[in-house]
Formats: C-alpha cells, sequence, structure tokens
C-alpha cells in the first residue's frame, strides 16, 4: 500500500469560464463588500485565515501567477482572467485533455438501508468513459435540497464510517445535513496501481491524477443530478491520498464550490517521500514495467512529466489559484506544515483581485492522521460556505 501521506480537468478538459461567469463572480465579489454580510466568519475559520505574521508576504521561491508568460504583472480582473486561461491551457497541455464529462449518468441502486438517521445508498456508475465504480451515497433526513459533498480515498467504505477513525468524512458531514458520495479507487489499491489510467494503463494519455479529478468532475455530476441536491453547493473533500484527488480536481473542475484538501502535500518537495507526485500513478506515468518505489536518486530516476514540470520550475500553487474565488481549506499535517503558507499566500493575492473576504484557509497539526480539531474546522468550513451561504 502507499505511503500513509503520500497516495495517502477538455473532450473539455477544464469548466471553460463564460463572459457571463465572470461576470457573475465580479458580482458576487462585488457583493461581499456592498451587501451587509449575512454570516461572519466563525471563529474557528477566522483564526486560520491568515499566516503567523512571519509568513506574512512571504512569497517563497514559489513564481507567481499573476505574472504572465511575457512577465507581465497582472493588476485587474480582467487580466487575471485572461492569464487564469494561460494556466488552464498550460496545465491541460501537460497533463493530457480529459474525456467527455458524463453530465447525465446513469446510476444504478444496488442496495438501501437505513441507518443512525440518514438513507445509505450503494451506487453504481461510469466515472470514465470505459470503467464502473461502486460508492455510497448518504441521505439526511428532512426536506432539501441539500449542499453536497464529494469524499475521495482509496476505498469508498472509510469515509462512510467503516474504517479508519477521523476520516469518516461522509458520515459526519451527513449528519450535519450533506447529501455525500463516498467513491475510491477500490481495485486499484488492491493492484497497487492505485490510479486511473486512461484509457490503459499500458497507454495513458492523461496523467494518472489528473484523470482521478476526471473521475471527481463525474462523481459531481451524480450528485448534482439528485433532486434532493443543490447543485450549486457541493464540495469536495479528501485526506493524504485523496487530499491530492480533491485537490486536482477542484482546481480542475470549476463547479466544485469550495475543497478541503487533508495533508496531501500540496507543493512539490523531493525530499519527502509522502509527497511523491514523481510515482508512475500520480504525475510520473510511464508504461510499466515502473521504478522501485520511493524517492527519487540516480538509481531510480523519474520519468514522465513530473521532471519536466520540476526542470520548468513549475509547481501546484499554479493550480491552487485557480481555485478563485472559490474557498479551500488545507488541513495541514506532517506533509502540510505552516511554512506551506508561502504557496498560499499566492493565493491569497489572486483572490484580493475578487474579494477582501478570506477564501484560503489552513489549520496545522503535528501529525498527519486527521484528529479531532482537524476535523472540526473541515466541518466548520463545508457548514459555513456550503449551508449559511449558498
Amino acid at each position: 500500500m502507499p505511503n500513509s501521506a503520500s497516495l495517502e480537468s477538455p473532450g473539455n478538459m477544464f469548466v471553460v469560464i463564460t463572459l457571463s461567469a465572470v461576470m457573475a463572480i465580479v458580482v458576487s465579489a462585488a457583493g461581499d463588500s456592498a451587501e451587509p454580510k449575512k454570516d461572519a466568519l466563525p471563529r474557528i475559520l477566522a483564526e486560520n485565515s491568515t499566516p503567523p505574521s512571519e509568513l506574512q508576504n512571504d512569497f517563497g521561491k514559489y513564481r507567481s501567477p499573476l505574472r504572465d508568460r511575457n512577465g507581465k504583472e497582472i493588476t485587474s480582473l480582467e487580466d487575471w482572467q485572461e492569464r487564469r486561461g494561460e494556466l488552464l491551457n498550460e496545465w491541460t497541455e501537460l497533463l493530457g485533455e480529459w474525456p467527455p464529462l458524463i453530465e447525465h449518468p446513469q446510476v444504478e441502486v444496488l442496495d438501501s438501508i437505513t441507518r443512525d438517521g440518514f438513507k445509505e445508498l450503494k451506487v453504481r456508475f461510469l466515472w470514465t468513459p470505459n470503467e464502473f465504480t461502486t460508492g455510497y451515497i448518504l441521505v439526511p433526513s428532512g426536506k432539501g435540497p441539500f449542499p453536497g459533498v464529494v469524499t475521495v480515498y482509496y476505498e469508498p467504505e472509510t469515509a462512510i464510517g467503516r474504517g479508519k477513525p477521523y476520516r469518516d468524512f461522509a458520515y459526519q458531514l451527513t449528519q450535519r445535513g450533506f447529501v455525500t458520495l463516498s467513491i475510491g479507487t477500490t481495485e486499484a489499491t488492491a493492484s497497487k496501481t492505485y490510479s486511473l489510467y486512461y484509457p490503459s494503463i499500458d497507454n495513458a494519455e492523461v496523467q494518472p491524477l489528473s484523470m482521478l479529478g476526471y473521475a471527481a468532475a463525474n462523481a459531481y455530476y451524480v450528485l448534482a443530478t439528485r433532486p434532493e441536491v443543490d447543485a450549486e453547493r457541493i464540495g469536495i473533500v479528501g485526506h493524504s491520498f485523496g487530499g491530492k484527488w480533491a485537490m486536482f480536481a477542484s482546481c480542475l473542475f470549476d463547479k466544485f464550490a469550495c475543497a478541503a484538501w487533508s495533508d496531501p502535500g500540496i507543493v512539490f518537495q523531493d525530499d519527502r517521500s509522502s509527497v511523491n507526485y514523481w510515482e508512475p500513478w500520480y504525475l510520473g506515468y510511464e508504461p510499466p514495467p515502473w521504478r522501485k518505489r520511493g524517492l527519487v536518486t540516480p538509481e531510480t530516476p523519474s520519468g514522465g512529466l513530473y521532471p519536466k514540470l520540476r526542470k520548468e520550475g513549475r509547481d501546484l500553487h499554479e493550480l491552487h489559484a485557480l481555485m478563485a474565488p472559490r474557498p479551500f481549506l488545507v488541513s495541514g499535517g506532517s506533509e502540510d506544515p505552516v511554512e506551506r503558507w508561502k504557496a498560499l499566500n499566492h493565493s491569497v493575492e489572486v483572490n484580493q483581485l475578487y474579494t477582501t473576504e478570506p477564501r484560503v484557509f489552513m489549520h496545522n497539526r503535528p501529525n498527519h492522521d486527521p484528529n479531532a480539531d482537524s476535523n472540526a474546522v473541515i466541518y466548520a468550513f463545508f457548514e459555513h460556505f456550503l449551508k449559511k451561504n449558498p
């Protein structure tokens, strides 16, 4: 099994923001300051919305997304939209183009039970053009429409409360009034290939981590087409492997209204064996046989896209910037310490083109595993941005 922290879009790859959508975002952002606030930011989020004083305005070694390919500084929302399109096109070319999204999914209900005050549906649907997956939809009691959250992990059972503690995101969010859909790479994890390979593992045309993002985008439509779900209020969350998955899905597919990423390693770090984007099931895809797992060394070099990204000075903060103005939370542990604010400060700067309200959050714990305190921040984040501020 992958390291606990490591393993654990277009066809339209990305959702293109049209002029009308841009105007809607601008109006929404203007409304943040022009209208009375509907709900003040709760304290548990407010205290995680800014870096420590010594890290404020520290942008680290990361190249600013607010400079275009010619080095021109971006200072207006209009110019940022053009720059955003550049970034989308560049990353699309790097990662590979997604197949067409499955916007009208056919969902088969395999089983239905009631437990702990909610309905649990075991479902089956296509999450790639040629692969089915099995997951679980949890529906709270009461009258909708409810907000929704997609949860992602090695397999779908953990998130619904049948696995390790403090990873039961779907179960806990459903208890708080969300419809949730839990998915995972059960078969690939069992075979130690972990990810999704399209059209085949011997000839993948899309980097596997991006293909996971594509699958999560299709899972969004499974929730969005349900009558008890408000399609405008769907987020995504995952831990570790699932954190990487949730990060790529939400950055590359802008219908996710917000996202929480639990200790995935939000940027590249070549000396951390759990921040292993170089592996072939992430961004270092090559046809099998694969390199020996572990850190990149002269004896075990990385192949695929990863060395190209490093050589070109690219990093994942460029993808984070694509979230703006949608809120996101980094639930950081051993792989995402407080110093990650150096990367996140770039997203803060981009969001300031839209609104003065906080849209970037990070909570830190010493260990990789989630705990009660870190999860309390995650649940408060989704309750605030999906329930109180639709």
